[in-house]
């Protein structure tokens, strides 16, 4: 920190005071509760097919070692570096999303090709990191050509061409789930750059259309859509997952059975401790618990979106563009996720951030917290000068 000016260099390390202790502290308790529910949901499985009971745990636990390596990192990098960077991280994430096409570089797990794999080892599945380098870019985009996008379908339309054709090369993984966040999270920072509300509700409303074609385009899809709506019908077939997860749900009433004492994950529920980790901790923890986990994300995205409302009243366009696109991003996958464990929505194959076994997810995800640490601490220490073209209808992030 710079003598005399509380203003913060770039590379400087931050102190405590520059940040959101009620972030931190909600963060680091999901973490917590991840792992103790990674464990928990996968010991049967894990002890029967990899010859120990742990061993998602110590895989998790690497990752999160990881991830909070990569958020140390983020945190270290001023904000203007990624804003800079923007066209360069968008040319990655489209390098990503072939690669992985690219025979021998992708690796098919159950059906789909979205782990990038060098040597026959798995680096990462790529749509996690693809949906933060866009974020990064569309945040750029929405500062540099602020007034074209509030001015012109063009300066809209642009970006979400940008957009619709990485969702294209994630739908030939094919990646529903993270081609319908990558969406959600560019619609967001358009829409809170100031884009005009008629431009952005007829894109929208586009977009819903070409999303519902895709779902029905492919007969599995189709299968999932009829499922979901009444799983009783075939409980033991298209409906078996789905149903588990109800009758864990169901099982754990108010207070549930215990830590530990789920009998769903018992090779009943499918991806218990994947992508229906919550099914568990209902079964375990009951409605109270629930409610907990669910406070605690509400918390998250709160402070979230304080960081991004800050960075805009300090005139940081970028940096609360990026606040905001990542707070959306988490809120609505939280939001998905529960949604398919408790039957209201068609399965997507989305993981609970920062609870879900999922070790791409978790170290993106961290490096987004990072990140989000960094514009709390730049906000907090003055942030540098503010953008001399202030883009005057864009609505507070708040």
């Amino acid at each position: 920190m710079s003598a005399g000016t509380g203003t913060l260099r770039p590379w400087d390390v931050v102190g405590e005071a520059d940040f959101d202790g009620v972030l931190v502290l909600a963060v680091a308790a999901l973490l917590g509760i991840g792992l103790v529910m990674v464990a928990s949901a996968s010991m049967s499985l894990a002890e029967r097919d990899y010859g120990g009971p742990l061993y998602f745990f110590w895989r998790q636990l690497g990752a999160v070692a990881i991830g909070l390596a990569g958020a140390w990192c983020a945190l270290r990098i001023p904000t203007a570096v990624w804003e800079r960077a923007g066209l360069a991280l968008a040319l990655l994430a489209f390098a990503l999303l072939l690669a992985v096409l690219v025979p021998g570089l992708g690796r098919t797990v159950n059906g789909s090709t979205r782990w990038l794999s060098v040597a026959g080892v798995n680096l990462i599945q790529v749509s996690e990191p693809v949906r933060l380098l866009l974020l990064l870019y569309l945040a750029g985009y929405a500062v540099r050509r602020n007034t074209e996008l509030r001015a012109s379908f063009t300066g809209f339309a642009r970006p979400l061409a940008v957009s619709v054709v990485a969702c294209g090369l994630l739908l030939l993984q094919p990646d529903f789930g993270a081609a319908l966040m990558l969406m959600t999270i560019t619609l967001a920072v358009l829409f809170i750059a100031g884009a005009r509300l008629r431009d952005f509700c007829l894109c929208a409303a586009g977009v819903g259309i070409l999303g519902a074609l895709a779902a029905v385009a492919a007969p599995y899809r189709v299968v999932r859509l009829t499922s979901f709506l009444d799983p009783w019908t075939d409980p033991f077939d298209t409906g078996f997952q789905l149903t588990n997860s109800l009758i864990a749900i169901g099982t754990g009433e108010w207070f549930g059975l215990g830590l530990g004492g789920s009998v769903q994950k018992l090779f009943y529920l499918p991806e218990a401790h994947t992508d229906f980790v919550f099914a568990v901790i209902a079964e375990e923890f009951g409605l109270v618990g629930s409610i907990v986990l669910i406070a605690l994300y509400g918390v998250v995205a709160w402070r979230a979106l304080l960081i991004a409302r800050a960075a805009g009243e300090r005139q940081r366009w970028f940096a609360a563009c990026v606040a905001f696109g990542f707070a959306v991003w988490q809120a609505a996958q939280v939001f998905i996720n529960l949604g398919v464990n408790m039957g209201i929505l068609p399965t997507k194959g989305l993981t609970l951030p920062l609870v879900s076994y999922g070790r791409s997810s978790m170290l993106v995800t961290l490096f987004g917290f990072g990140l989000l640490m960094r514009i709390d601490a730049e906000n907090r220490q003055g942030g540098g000068q503010a953008r001399r073209r202030t883009p005057a209808a864009a609505r507070s992030p708040s």
